[in-house]
């Protein structure tokens, strides 16, 4: 399975120049507590870091700095793991895991944001696809219960 196919498009992201201010009340708009950052003009959204609720308590809430002197770019995470949506989900999940990280951008062809994959959304197919599996051992084992009552 290809991980453009399990990835929630539609992603949320943030141009870095913008302020923790604008940052926080994104995520509160939006309802998520992960931002993707690109470079303030890039129409693609070609992913240069992220942003997460942690950070933002961590870095900025915890040490008293005014949120509206501090930018993304001064936050954010830039060591990211970042997946081709033509990658295959297991692939990345294994990069996910070694890297410890829940949620990574998937990106385009050219590079440029098409949505994010959460271990979540992993573990969402996984059990979908392993109560298809259930589900059709039962339904073998009741056909063949039936062979031989029949």
């Amino acid at each position: 399975m290809k991980v453009g196919e399990v990835c929630r498009r539609g992603a949320v992201s943030i141009a870095n120049t913008e302020s923790i201010s604008s940052a926080a009340r994104l995520m509160r708009e939006h309802h998520v507590g992960f931002l993707i950052v690109h470079r303030l003009g890039d129409d693609t959204r070609r992913p240069i870091g992220v942003l997460t609720d942690r950070d933002l308590v961590v870095e900025v809430m915890a040490q008293r700095v005014d949120p509206d002197t501090v930018t993304v770019d001064d936050v954010m995470s830039r060591d990211l793991v970042v997946a081709n949506e033509t990658e295959d989900l297991s692939d990345v999940l294994q990069a996910m895991q070694l890297a410890g990280v829940r949620r990574v951008p998937v990106v385009d062809l050219r590079g440029g944001l098409a949505g994010v994959v959460a271990m979540d959304d992993a573990f969402d197919v996984i059990t979908t696809f392993m109560c298809d599996i259930t589900g059709a051992v039962k339904h073998e084992q009741r056909q063949e219960r039936r062979q031989r009552a029949g």
